[in-house]
């Protein structure tokens, strides 16, 4: 998932003050007037972040991009557009958020798709609980640990369901930065619907906040 930063530290240092040009003034919406420390996803904004965060710190932002979904008891391989939210409110936890979208054939939007919403709680002892919670009525807690300073292994411990909500047995995430740090990617493996555990999900993002 991680590919070496090349060439020198001041290289490295200003395409990333390049690429924030676009990003550095964005966050996400907030009530001006809640009283208590609002959430954010730009590293310059908002509270400080909890030093409990630092191995999670290069996944704080608004990412958003494409991907793609295969499995043998769906209709595919299908596109998606998705959007992930990592923030914070200066405790020592993330607030994520995944909101996804069909594409057809020409990018266009077909109508929304799967979401997500949960909460990266890192350890002392360098483990981090990852819950989350989905809209088909599915309930996943992954532990994981980070593999690299950017890039991050989570399998899920146990999953719950609704009655309506279809067979999900486990999973397996892998998160990293991209084209030097640029960019977020990820890949997934579920096992469900009596399925063994195979490749589900993949995509790849690009900063648009923080």
């Amino acid at each position: 998932m991680t590919e070496p930063i090349s060439g020198n530290a001041d290289a490295a240092i200003a395409a990333a003050s390049e690429r924030a040009e676009h990003t550095r003034h964005r966050n996400v919406p907030q009530f001006d007037d809640l009283p208590i420390p609002v959430d954010t996803a730009n590293l310059r904004e908002g509270p400080n972040l909890h030093d409990a965060l630092l191995p999670l710190l290069p996944l704080v932002g608004v990412w958003r991009g494409e991907g793609e979904a295969n499995y043998p008891t769906i209709d595919g391989p299908y596109r998606f557009g998705q959007q992930l939210t990592f923030a914070h409110d200066g405790r020592p936890f993330l607030y994520y958020e995944s909101r996804s979208w069909l594409l057809d054939e020409d990018g266009k939007v077909i109508r929304p798709a799967a979401r997500e919403t949960g909460w990266w709680r890192p350890q002392p002892d360098d483990t981090i609980e990852l819950l989350v919670a989905h809209n088909t009525g599915i309930i996943e807690i992954f532990y994981g640990t980070p593999r690299t300073q950017t890039s991050w292994e989570m399998s899920t411990d146990i999953t719950m369901r609704t009655a309506s909500a279809k067979e999900v047995n486990a999973a397996h995430r892998l998160y990293g930065l991209v084209n030097q740090g640029a960019d977020l990617a990820y890949v997934e493996e579920r096992a469900m619907v009596g399925e063994p555990m195979q490749p589900h999900l993949s995509a790849h993002l690009v900063r648009v906040v923080g």
